[in-house]
């Protein structure tokens, strides 16, 4: 799931480079597609039924629905949305990739709304859609439903973090830091990999995230193929 303001043409990359060994599922925001694994076809998955429900959540919806389980791969604030999902429903979930991610407490604590500059804040409010204004005013609320939900331990997990922000100097980005830092320590077993990037991981290092998707998709067909093996 791409991030907020992350479009269409920024996953270019990502859907030419894993195209061959993954299908994917598109969801509700226009245009936007999360990125899965697709065995066959089902009635079922990930649907109004079993989506987040409130508000600030994603309404994930398969055209056609694959069967799961899913490699659920989310960036920025898509990011925390498939934190949500692969915690409240583990069982549907084979993997997990955190690309620069919205950390829980994103904005809490030093990172508040509040505290930042007035001209961050300004610009927010300038160019903010109002769709994008009820996400972020529900991200509290989202990121604490995800931090009350045991974590994610059904798959592998891995964490892309953008190096290049660790260079900025300042109270906010020292606090998004930190949260960078962070977001592997709420995934216990996680692999962390550092990205020679600023946030746009998909636009500037889209080959970071492909190789991501398919280390963790040997993983999951290896397990599986061990499964197989031990009920033969």
């Amino acid at each position: 799931m791409p991030g907020r303001w992350c479009s269409k043409p920024a996953w270019a990359e990502l859907w030419l480079g894993g195209g061959r060994c993954i299908r994917q599922l598109p969801h509700r925001r226009p245009r936007w597609p999360i990125t899965v694994p697709g065995s066959r076809q089902r009635s079922g998955g990930l649907g109004p039924r079993r989506s987040p429900r409130r508000a600030g959540t994603a309404r994930i919806v398969g055209r056609p629905r694959l069967a799961p389980p899913y490699i659920l791969v989310g960036h920025s604030l898509g990011g925390l949305y498939m934190q949500w999902y692969a915690r409240y429903y583990p069982q549907e979930v084979a993997a997990l990739i955190l690309v620069d991610s919205t950390h829980p407490a994103q904005l809490k604590g030093r990172g508040a709304i509040e505290n930042w500059p007035f001209w961050l804040r300004w610009l927010f409010d300038l160019w903010l859609p109002v769709t994008a204004e009820r996400e972020l005013a529900a991200l509290d609320r989202t990121g604490d439903e995800v931090l009350a939900a045991s974590a994610y331990r059904s798959g592998p997990v891995i964490v892309l973090s953008a190096a290049q922000p660790l260079a900025d100097r300042s109270e906010l980005a020292d606090d998004a830091n930190r949260k960078r830092q962070d977001l592997a320590r709420l995934y216990p077993g996680s692999i962390q990999i550092w990205v020679d990037s600023g946030h746009a991981i998909p636009l500037e290092r889209p080959e970071a995230v492909v190789a991501a998707i398919r280390d963790v998709l040997d993983a999951v067909r290896s397990e599986a193929g061990l499964l197989r093996r031990e009920q033969e």
